[in-house]
């Protein structure tokens, strides 16, 4: 391995030994650095953002299969590279990154973490950790709810109309922003405290979601939907396929039960909804990072908590009204 002079041999870090708990289950810990395999970088972390994700891992949703105990959630990063397996040819110590950390494993609640070489994309300049840290879980997945929908980037996009809900949540501003660089009309949902930022985030129409029109879903004009980026978990199928078009598509980023169900139920229908896997990578990520680059696209940052308060953040997601992202800073 390329050293960095990185002569710590442990690290602070937040981990949990059960399911369930929320903030109260989280320890802070002294445990030891991570060993790196020959493809993966060791960051020191910067900042860190939290998820949903996160969420569901901690309330059991993936049992059995996933946490191992004790684990250490997180896995959106960035930081300074200290270290560097043999076989990595793209960094270097020094360098700063933004990592998708493995979901199976995380990590990313710590003060170093070991990064694949191949979700790790460098920190262009002029890009805080703290906003690039928001970007590879939601940034990702709302990039692919607006690929998914035939949104190309390329500057031919015609544009769609279309329905962004639950859009001031981190998936959510993304979204909106990404939809308008590919040129659709939007219309979009959040709470009331948040109609304005939606809209300076470029949505053509922001509803209240707690209105009579807001709870319908449909805009103002009555136009029908040609895609819906779904986002918040209470809406049902029964109430998105009346806001369709004849041949309408909803794309779920959370599906609740009877959504999955729909999924399948609809897959030869000319209305569908379809579920959101997220699969995008490294290309997509450093996609994200030049349009911030270049001024186009922004993490809408809810709050920044101290390493030592990262509890704090934790309750913060997990209490479902966070406007954008929220960052541990290490």
């Amino acid at each position: 391995m390329a050293s960095g002079g990185n002569p710590a041999t442990t690290m602070r870090a937040v981990q949990y030994s059960g399911y369930g708990g929320g903030s109260a289950a989280l320890k802070y810990v002294q445990v030891p650095i991570p060993s790196l395999k020959k493809d993966e970088v060791l960051v020191k972390v910067k900042a860190a953002s939290i998820n949903q994700g996160d969420m569901w891992i901690q309330k059991g949703f993936f049992r059995p299969f996933l946490p191992k105990f004790p684990f250490i959630p997180g896995t959106d990063v960035a930081g300074e590279i200290v270290e560097v397996g043999s076989a990595v040819r793209e960094f270097k110590p020094g360098d700063t990154v933004v990592s998708k950390l493995n979901f199976w494993k995380a990590g990313g609640l710590a003060e170093y973490v070991a990064a694949s070489e191949g979700n790790t994309v460098a920190l262009p300049t002029g890009v805080s950790a703290a906003d690039a840290a928001g970007f590879p879980m939601a940034g990702l997945t709302a990039l692919q709810g607006v690929k998914t929908i035939g949104t190309k980037f390329d500057g031919r996009d015609t544009g769609a109309n279309i329905l962004i809900t639950a859009a001031s949540s981190g998936v959510g501003t993304y979204a909106v922003q990404l939809a308008k660089l590919g040129n659709h009309h939007v219309t979009a949902t959040c709470g009331a405290r948040n109609l304005e930022l939606v809209s300076s985030l470029g949505a053509d129409e922001v509803l209240d979601y707690m209105t009579p029109e807001g709870a319908a879903l449909m805009n103002s004009l009555g136009k029908k939907y040609d895609y819906v980026i779904n986002i918040a978990k209470a809406n049902r199928w029964s109430v998105l396929k009346t806001t369709l078009s004849g041949q309408g598509r909803v794309v779920d980023v959370a599906p609740n039960l009877g959504n999955i169900v729909a999924s399948f139920t609809t897959l030869f229908a000319r209305r569908k909804l379809s579920l959101l896997n997220q699969s995008l990578g490294k290309e997509d990520l450093r996609f994200l990072l030049e349009l911030m680059e270049e001024g186009k696209l922004r993490t809408v940052v809810d709050s920044r908590h101290p390493f030592e308060k990262a509890a704090e953040a934790w309750e913060k997601v997990f209490s479902c009204h966070a406007t954008g992202k929220v960052i541990v800073d290490m």
